[in-house]
């Protein structure tokens, strides 16, 4: 089937064919008659990375949990299966994911392939820290078992490695006990870049999950005030009486059918979002509790909220750069972006630790999400950040890229030698591409 297809984003958008096998007897069937290909999941990366250079392979149709071991807490599912399908079925039993990105809906094989991370990676790492193991299919129809102690240099490059070692057919992760399906959220709202930076750093260290939204409204000075997020676990013991033990999660509230006019989010429309935001948050100031999805996914209570840029789509510039340059390098990021006059809609700085793949986005320092409208502009704001990203030894995340050059990502991802040798070994150059990797001009 031919169509068009683009990340959640929506920028850019390729016509190619789409297959959509449902085993994995059919995905080597189908994949050896196609040349270059890569797999796609729920199709929530923001760029290119799930659009196949001539042909996309839909993994959703492998969507089967496998089995699941409640002594140890070992989930085994295919690539398919949805993080809100495995929340719906084992928070209910007392276990829950142990990394979360920002949207319960991305399948466990996009997560893999993106090593995604949450609001405790600082603590205990990212999605990729908990996967025990693989089943690998190879570009030469090879299905391999991969872990740390079985074919553990291909496990460690397709942790990451945006499907370009082969397609993910299973894979059998390590969840964590919870007793409610409440989180315990405490707001510190902050004045400035300074006091938000320490009030998440006192955060990292007393919290399990933390995380800071930032004002980045045009014009207004010091930059930087936010609002910084922790949560805990709440415990049975400590839920109200009659609170219900795991609330399910709710479906979006509102939905965005059409797409808005794309000057709808500019500087003082999102300026008196930030305000009103920021207010709200200094007077709630302390504890409440709040059900897994608030917490962890807000923003999917708006359906189809990419439509609130227009039919041009948007671009999330998220970069991590060394904590020893952390604090100057936002700061840089955050007065580029004021005096261009750009406002993104949404601003998230959290701190990460190292990642476990090779093609990890992960480091040791600072990350910072901006999401902006597509526009001339905007391209050009983003390669001066990058030149600050690159020179301060950073790197952008490639499960949110739509745009940066080759050199941009060579210079951040040292472990692509590595990689790279490792594709040609197992058939994978020339013959799994996307978009991304064209682009990027991984070999």
């Amino acid at each position: 089937m031919r169509a068009d297809l683009a990340g959640w984003g929506r920028y850019p958008r390729h016509s190619g064919d789409v297959v959509t096998p449902h085993s994995a007897a059919a995905l080597r069937a189908v994949q050896a008659g196609l040349d270059p290909y890569v797999a796609r999941g729920a199709g929530r990366a923001y760029g290119d990375a799930g659009v196949g250079l001539e042909a996309t392979v839909s993994m959703r149709a492998l969507d089967r949990m496998r089995a699941f071991d409640s002594v140890n807490g070992l989930l085994t599912v295919e690539a398919g299966v949805t993080l809100e399908e495995i929340i719906n079925v084992l928070l209910p039993r007392g276990w829950f994911a142990p990394a979360v990105p920002g949207t319960r809906f991305v399948t466990v094989g996009g997560m893999v392939a993106a090593d995604v991370h949450g609001k405790n990676h600082h603590r205990t790492g990212g999605f990729g820290a908990h996967v025990a193991s693989l089943a690998l299919l190879t570009p030469q129809g090879e299905l391999l078992t991969c872990s740390r102690s079985e074919n553990s240099a291909l496990f460690h490059a397709t942790i990451g490695g945006m499907g370009l070692t082969g397609a993910i057919v299973e894979a059998t992760l390590r969840m964590i006990p919870v007793e409610t399906g409440w989180i315990r959220q405490r707001t510190v709202a902050t004045k400035n870049l300074d006091s938000t930076l320490a009030a998440l750093a006192k955060a990292e260290a007393e919290a399990t999950y933390s995380v800071a939204w930032i004002d980045v409204t045009p014009g207004r000075r010091p930059v930087g005030r936010g609002v910084v997020f922790t949560g805990e676990h709440v415990l049975a013991a400590e839920l109200p009486q009659g609170r219900q033990v795991f609330p399910r999660g709710r479906r979006s509230r509102v939905s965005i059918p059409v797409d808005l006019p794309e000057g709808i989010l500019n500087r003082w429309s999102v300026g008196a979002f930030n305000r009103l935001y920021h207010g709200r948050a200094a007077l709630l100031g302390n504890a409440d509790l709040v059900p897994w999805d608030a917490y962890f996914f807000p923003l999917d209570a708006i359906g189809d909220w990419n439509r609130m840029y227009g039919r041009g789509g948007f671009l999330q510039h998220q970069c991590v750069v060394p904590a020893a340059a952390g604090r100057e390098v936002v700061a840089e990021i955050l007065d580029r972006v004021a005096a261009a006059g750009c406002a993104p809609f949404l601003a998230v700085l959290k701190s990460l630790g190292a990642g476990v793949g090779d093609m990890s986005f992960p480091m040791p320092g600072l990350t910072l999400a901006l999401d902006l409208r597509v526009t001339a502009q905007t391209l050009r704001l983003l390669d001066e950040l990058d030149r600050v990203v690159v020179a301060a030894g950073g790197r952008l995340y490639l499960a949110k890229d739509a745009r940066q050059s080759p050199d941009t990502f060579r210079a951040g991802y040292l472990g692509l030698t590595r990689f790279e040798t490792l594709r040609r070994e197992i058939g994978a150059a020339g013959r799994l591409a996307s978009q991304m990797s064209s682009r990027l001009a991984i070999q």
